[in-house]
């Protein structure tokens, strides 16, 4: 699923550890895992891209996108679509 593995990419670029067994669809991202800030946005993208192939522009990054584990799958999941 595509969920699971946004979650374990996030968790590894974070280097989450024990945290990440917490992460589901509801998880916020911004404000509230101390890890992820404005420069971890751009390692998290490059993770992302790497990971599904696909390839992210910068006036697709938004707070929307990013506001949890489930809204950032369901954005990778239209990507995969496209």
């Amino acid at each position: 699923m595509v969920i699971d593995d946004v979650k374990s990419v996030v968790a590894y670029t974070l280097r989450l550890d024990e945290k990440a067994k917490k992460l589901d669809a509801r998880t916020q991202l911004f404000g509230s895992i101390p890890e992820f800030d404005s420069m971890a946005v751009v390692s998290v993208v490059a993770a992302l891209e790497e990971r599904f192939s696909i390839s992210i522009g910068d006036d697709e990054i938004s707070a929307d996108t990013f506001e949890t584990i489930g809204s950032l799958a369901k954005f990778i999941e239209a990507k995969l679509a496209a």
